[in-house]
């Protein structure tokens, strides 16, 4: 039997570990946990051990985990891909938003989030190994969209997000996390400041830390393997 607690435990204490190895103080990493494919008793486990932020990356299946967890006072993160036609869901039940790379997206969200609510966060999903099947905008064009996305009612803008292409060996998995820490670096120099950047993994988020990761997304290691097996790799 997979035990929640026990794993949250062993990998808040790792993604500690990391962050005094960067020379970083460990109470500036957040773990999302990625509750994706994974049962309400899994996640009412984990908040019950102290999680309270999780990640989802289907709309259908996220809210319905929002609808169901509601008291329980849960912070909700979308990290999937989001197509236009489902933005409404988005800004009436998540917290958080990851993965921004249109304007006409954010336009949407801002539009469609209630004011009741605050504002929605969101970072802008960043294409950093120019992979054609992956979302995400390309850098050159990220300064453009983070101006038009800072200026929109409704919508906070926090930082950046990338999904890299797998890399095993350690030097290697720092070179697109660089590559988005400079990215916001840049922003920076231009007036639009940020506070996070959402990029790491089980597999990679040593590297991450030691880039500048604020958040690192997490799913199977906590909660083990997914009850359907999903082919987006946001976590």
């Amino acid at each position: 039997m997979i035990r929640v607690t026990e794993n949250l435990r062993k990998i808040r204490d790792l993604l500690d570990k990391a962050a005094v190895d960067a020379g970083r103080r460990p109470e500036h990493i957040q773990l999302l946990a990625v509750s994706k494919k994974q049962p309400l008793e899994k996640i009412l486990e984990a908040a019950a051990a102290g999680q309270r932020d999780f990640g989802e990356n289907t709309v259908q299946e996220g809210i319905e985990k929002v609808t169901k967890l509601a008291k329980k006072g849960l912070t909700w993160h979308f990290i999937g891909h989001l197509q236009s036609n489902k933005t409404r869901a988005v800004a009436e039940h998540f917290d958080w938003i990851h993965s921004i790379d249109t304007r006409k997206t954010a336009r949407r969200l801002s539009e469609q989030r209630p004011e009741a609510l605050g504002d929605l966060n969101v970072c802008l999903q960043v294409n950093v190994d120019d992979e054609a099947a992956k979302s995400g905008i390309e850098p050159n064009e990220l300064a453009e969209l983070a101006r038009a996305v800072a200026d929109l009612p409704r919508l906070r803008l926090r930082g950046l997000m990338c999904l890299p292409a797998i890399r095993t060996d350690f030097s290697e998995q720092r070179i697109p996390f660089a590559r988005l820490r400079e990215l916001s670096e840049s922003l920076a120099r231009e007036g639009i400041r940020t506070d996070t950047l959402s990029m790491g993994m089980t597999g990679d988020y040593r590297a991450a830390i030691f880039e500048g990761a604020t958040i690192v997304r997490i799913g199977t290691a906590v909660f083990g393997p997914r009850q359907v097996q999903s082919e987006d790799r946001t976590e």
